[in-house]
């Protein structure tokens, strides 16, 4: 059974498989220069009206009587910082930490985890010829650089994401997660890889992550953590190496009830990710662009439930030093009714491909009509100005 059919058996199952805890799906690909890009995928729609609150706006207290609290870490004197991102203020203080606010892709009204995340990793509209949206947008930026060539991508993970779907050529491997090898079994495995330096270094990497994607069990505090810093300590090593584009998941931001609570855990991770990747690329740091998106956001109003329902306009969340933070792009658009989108959703009024194609434009040099005609195909760059140093 195709694992797509098998989770939209059900609504209740869809959602929840499409939101559930740490699913450390990942690609690398290798690129000619000196610039990063780190993108990731907060899967389950996360509510960028909680995690970059308008605290300014006055109806966000009618429209979230329990969300909207009086506990955000002001970063302006009209937005607020979710307070379980604090320990990433110093970095919006020091220009590395931004968001750009009331971004979509082009995807409108289903409001389905699945399809969303779709056309968000293939990076088209909804209107694309079936074959353009089977590749990711990442895939088609390695079809444009000649340096790209060959085996210089690869998948971890038992599901390859789609945004590196397509011609250019990747290489994939999946970790069992059952695989369990003792310090004995370790040593026995180098010096049988020990002949074929390839092959040994291709062993050291598949045991080591092995170990990184084992799935988290119980309900201890740090457990998830540690797996985030073993991803990020791992991502970084390939990233000193040739690696220059790291594509990464993030799930369970779906939060349709007890938002308040369902939040921490997610918000954690994504903050360690960040400081982690920070304090080990060191220097690095300096040539890399964090970016971090979701297929849509959520309802502008609290639901019966203390949550929050599948919405349009969301938040993009970037970091790095190669990115010009400490600053809200975006077009704020307000949240009176008449200014909602379909009477319910925060309104869109740029679209997020813009400010990727922007950070593809200035990382890697990219023609910007090669971006706007083959990466994401029919988008104007102009909306995405301002995102680079």
């Amino acid at each position: 059974m195709q694992r797509r059919a098998f989770l939209k058996g059900g609504l209740a199952l869809g959602c929840s498989a499409a939101a559930m805890p740490l699913i450390s799906h990942a690609t690398f690909a290798a690129v000619p220069g000196d610039a990063r890009l780190i993108v990731v995928i907060l899967r389950g729609a996360m509510d960028g009206l909680d995690v970059l609150r308008p605290a300014g706006a006055r109806e966000l207290a009618l429209l979230r009587p329990g969300l909207a609290a009086d506990d955000g870490l002001a970063l302006d004197n009209f937005y607020q910082l979710h307070p379980r991102l604090g320990g990433l203020m110093p970095l919006w203080q020091a220009g590395e930490l931004g968001f750009v606010q009331a971004v979509s892709t082009p995807y409108r009204d289903r409001r389905s985890h699945f399809d969303g995340q779709d056309l968000l990793e293939a990076g088209t509209a909804t209107d694309a010829p079936p074959a353009l949206r089977r590749q990711g947008w990442l895939n088609r930026l390695l079809q444009t650089m000649p340096g790209a060539h060959g085996q210089t991508a690869f998948s971890v993970g038992h599901d390859s994401m789609p945004v590196l779907s397509g011609p250019a050529a990747t290489a994939g491997w999946a970790p069992e997660t059952d695989l369990q090898v003792g310090v004995q079994g370790r040593r026995l495995l180098a010096a049988l890889y020990a002949a074929d330096p390839g092959f040994a270094e291709a062993g050291a990497a598949a045991l080591s992550l092995s170990e990184i994607l084992e799935p988290v069990t119980g309900e201890g505090a740090t457990g998830h953590l540690a797996q985030i810093d073993g991803f990020a300590r791992f991502a970084a090593d390939r990233l000193r190496a040739d690696t220059r584009i790291v594509a990464l998941s993030l799930a369970g931001w779906d939060t349709h009830a007890a938002q308040a609570q369902a939040m921490r855990r997610p918000l954690a991770r994504l903050e360690r990710l960040i400081l982690t990747l920070r304090a080990e690329l060191g220097g690095l740091w300096g040539q890399t662009a964090f970016l971090a998106m979701t297929e849509f956001g959520r309802t502008v109003r609290e639901n019966g439930s203390a949550g929050t329902d599948h919405g349009t306009g969301g938040v993009m969340m970037t970091a790095g030093g190669a990115l010009r933070g400490g600053q809200v792009l975006g077009d704020w658009p307000g949240l009176d009714d008449s200014a909602l989108y379909a009477g319910r959703d925060l309104m869109p009024t740029a679209d997020l491909r813009a400010y990727a194609g922007q950070a593809l434009h200035g990382l890697f040099g990219v023609p910007r009509g090669v971006i706007e005609r083959q990466v994401f195909p029919g988008i104007d760059m102009a909306a995405g100005q301002g995102l680079l140093r």
